[in-house]
């Protein structure tokens, strides 16, 4: 009995000693692999950072625009930029100004663009009109069901239109190009329904129509929304998150490399 106890216990002692003596199978990193670790994790580190404060900057900007949108949308209207003017136009500086426009439309030239508004879909109808001063400008009348369209057309008698001046939509609608040779229209590209309807003086931006009542209420005007989305602190504090999480990673590998190195 003795001998055979002996025996289980010779064997758990000459396994331990065995485990002491075989070195650990975890090694410290080479100083090559720990310079790669370190410049990826600066990259990455410096990468998410600049992310994080390009964000900062973009919401910066983004409520500088919606305070001036603001401003724009509740002033006074304007006289209507002239030709004079186009030129300095932007989206920036002009979108969404209240401007005001005097003449009389020019009849039989309307153009439907495909819509979808919270009243449904259909179109809005935009017709060109003539000025006092002699250029011409794209209005959109406001939104028309589809079995209303024979109702949009523009009166021909002089008349003063106020509104929010909008810019061009050259690039059609969402995945979708317009078709002037079918009068097949998704957005309201100025320069391409001008040509589509022999204007040769038209304004390169377009007026979208105050909620002025129009005759027999078709089309109804004042339907613009002025929304924007402003997201950027919630992206600027996932990248500064990720930022963050770099540095934690890479501390714990520099700890996991200190006990390794006083291991051995």
């Amino acid at each position: 009995m003795s001998g055979a106890a002996a025996g289980p216990r010779a064997a758990a002692a000459s396994a331990s000693q065995g485990a002491k003596e075989r070195p650990s199978a975890a090694r410290p990193r080479s100083a090559a692999t720990l310079v790669v670790l370190a410049l990826a994790a600066l990259v990455a580190f410096s990468g998410f950072a600049a992310l994080g404060v390009w964000q900062i900057e973009r919401r910066a900007w983004k409520l500088d625009l919606i305070e001036r949108v603001d401003a724009r949308f509740h002033a006074a209207p304007v006289p209507a930029p002239g030709p004079a003017e186009w030129p300095q136009i932007s989206a920036e500086r002009d979108e969404y100004r209240r401007v005001r426009l005097d003449g009389a439309f020019l009849p039989g030239r309307e153009t439907f663009v495909q819509a979808v508004t919270d009243l449904g879909a259909g179109f809005w109808a935009l017709a060109p009109f003539r000025t006092r001063d002699g250029f011409t400008v794209l209005v959109n009348r406001g939104f028309v069901a589809a079995d209303h369209r024979a109702e949009a057309a523009a009166p021909a008698a002089e008349t003063s239109v106020a509104g929010l001046l909008r810019m061009t939509e050259p690039k059609g609608g969402f995945l979708r190009a317009n078709d002037p040779a079918t009068d097949t229209w998704r957005s309201r590209d100025v320069a391409a329904i001008a040509q589509a309807r022999g204007l040769s003086d038209a304004a390169p931006y377009f007026v979208d129509a105050d909620a002025t009542p129009n005759p027999g209420g078709v089309p109804l005007g004042g339907l613009t929304v002025v929304a924007f989305r402003n997201s950027h602190l919630v992206y600027a504090l996932t990248w500064f998150a990720l930022a963050a999480m770099v540095l934690v990673g890479a501390a714990i590998v520099a700890r996991g490399e200190i006990a390794l190195r006083r291991r051995h």
